[in-house]
């Protein structure tokens, strides 16, 4: 049986969380393995599922309310050991300083573009998985 990788999405909109889904696919390169998806639309659930453990990418809304992706990410990078790596979604090409701030590995601008989307995702996975050998 193949492995399967846990992408985390945090999101409070819907439409962004399956934009990211339909991004991604099953599988968002041929030698990555097929993802499974973790929907949170609160950073507690956020959290929440971190604690939990076996999550191997997560991809965090920057613009979601009540707090942002970025703020998100930042707290996980100081309070979660082993925190996996984070791709961000930025609303405007301008706030990539501020996805370096955050400490996320990668950023793409909303909305989701997918061959963008699927490139930045397989390549954290990709990071993931080496780091795991």
């Amino acid at each position: 049986m193949q492995p399967t990788a846990t992408v985390l999405v945090y999101s409070d909109d819907s439409n962004t969380r399956a934009q990211v889904r339909l991004a991604a696919g099953r599988r968002p390169a041929p030698d990555v393995p097929e993802v499974e998806f973790i929907e949170c639309a609160t950073p507690a659930a956020v959290i929440r599922e971190l604690d939990q453990g076996g999550i191997d990418v997560c991809v965090l809304d920057g613009e979601a309310v009540p707090m942002g992706g970025m703020g998100v990410c930042r707290q996980m990078k100081d309070e979660i050991f082993q925190c996996p790596p984070v791709l961000l979604l930025m609303g405007r090409p301008q706030d990539a300083w501020l996805a370096t701030w955050s400490r996320a590995e990668a950023a793409v601008t909303l909305p989701v573009d997918p061959v963008e989307f699927a490139e930045a995702l397989a390549a954290l996975l990709r990071t993931k998985a080496l780091a795991k050998a």
